[in-house]
């Protein structure tokens, strides 16, 4: 059963300026707490839907308007845009975690950062500032190009001059000031970000045309080893569509949980035939191929992959795949790794079968899955506590 979900504004002030937003707060007391930030020009009811659902996991969840961070006034925070940097909002956010930290049923030890796109590149750099404050860090396509798109004269898909940059950038549905560009033209990104040094899950989809995804493969390697996960969606954009964030929310509550991605499946589709059918009942075949790489094991499917399925009066009822990978884990010694992966109760419930002594611990572990859909495959992605 889901918690019930309070949901009330909120506001506090930096530097005169008002900020807004919204809590969503579940029963209990000593709640751990995630704040999301959004990308440039949008704002909070665009994140509202992410916090009802961490909420419902039992985290009190605040989302905000940045100051001058929204587009066409649709922000109900203070603040004029051309005012508005990537430091004035690591300023606003700041403001909030510390509104939030002095909640009494907030757990001020527990709180996690999360943010897209401007948000995430400025949730990341809050959390390297305060280090010690932030217990995990999410980032979703993070907008770590924003210092190469200034030293280009292009922030936000404008066109200027870098060496006359004029006071006011028009970058489409906003206009942002000279002393945005200025703040981040001489920036590295990927050494400000380095002295966070909790758990970080970095997701980013491969189709980002707005920030390649090439930023986020960098910024894993700002972090410490094991550190940092990068979950890379195929064919995903500058967002997600619903099937993508529902594969994408079931990542973010494992990490959450601190379980960790240990196998991640390429699956193509080589076939499928319909076994029995019976009115509106029928059982479909669906036979596949695929690959595994990942820093636990790197290989193929073996033949004979197979993913059952049946429909009762046309709804589908039982999924049940099986099949068998060869290959080597990461102690370089060859192996067989069997799954079957089948609906318990509305979760995916992975059980596997191995010869690899250094994966022993699949044999017994209480595994998790979600599946993303891309053209003519899926990503398997199964999750354990090491």
């Amino acid at each position: 059963m889901k918690n019930e979900v309070i949901e009330r504004d909120f506001s506090c002030i930096r530097e005169g300026l008002t900020i807004r937003g919204k809590e969503f707060l579940p029963k209990g007391d000593q709640l751990p707490a995630i704040i999301v930030s959004h990308g440039f020009g949008g704002n909070s009811k665009d994140l509202e839907e992410y916090c009802r659902t961490f909420a419902s996991w039992g985290y009190a969840s605040y989302c905000f308007d940045f100051c001058g961070g929204c587009a066409n006034e649709e922000g109900r925070s203070d603040g004029k845009s051309t005012d508005m940097t990537v430091l004035t909002e690591c300023d606003d956010l700041e403001v909030v975690m510390n509104y939030v930290q002095g909640l009494s049923y907030v757990d001020d030890n527990r709180l996690t950062l999360m943010g897209f796109s401007q948000g995430g590149f400025v949730s990341a750099l809050t959390a390297a500032k305060c280090a010690k404050e932030v217990e995990a860090l999410i980032l979703l396509y993070p907008a770590l190009c924003i210092p190469d798109d200034a030293r280009q004269g292009a922030l936000a898909g404008s066109s200027y001059d870098v060496h006359d940059v004029p006071e006011i950038i028009e970058c489409g549905k906003m206009t942002i000031g000279k002393k945005f560009h200025e703040t981040v033209v001489d920036m590295n990104p990927y050494q400000e970000i380095m002295p966070y040094k909790n758990p970080v899950l970095l997701i980013h989809g491969t189709a980002d045309e707005t920030v390649h995804y090439n930023y986020s493969v960098e910024a894993r390697k700002s972090y410490e080893l094991g550190q940092c996960h990068l979950q890379l969606v195929k064919e995903a954009g500058h967002h997600f569509t619903d099937k993508q964030k529902a594969s994408v929310l079931v990542s973010i509550h494992e990490f959450l949980l601190g379980k960790k991605e240990v196998l991640t499946i390429d699956v193509r589709i080589t076939g499928s035939e319909v076994r029995i059918e019976e009115g509106d009942d029928k059982q479909i075949s669906i036979s596949f191929t695929g690959s595994c790489e990942c820093p636990y094991f790197k290989g193929e499917i073996l033949q004979g992959a197979e993913d059952i399925q049946d429909y009762h009066e046309g709804k589908l009822v039982k999924v049940r795949a099986e099949y068998a990978l060869e290959g080597g884990d990461y102690e370089g010694k060859r192996c067989i790794i069997h799954i079957v992966n089948q609906h318990v109760k509305g979760e995916l419930k992975p059980t596997i079968t191995t010869d690899s002594r250094a994966l022993d611990f699949l044999n017994h572990a209480d595994l998790t899955a979600t599946l993303e859909g891309f053209t003519d495959g899926l990503t398997v992605r199964i999750f354990s506590v090491e």
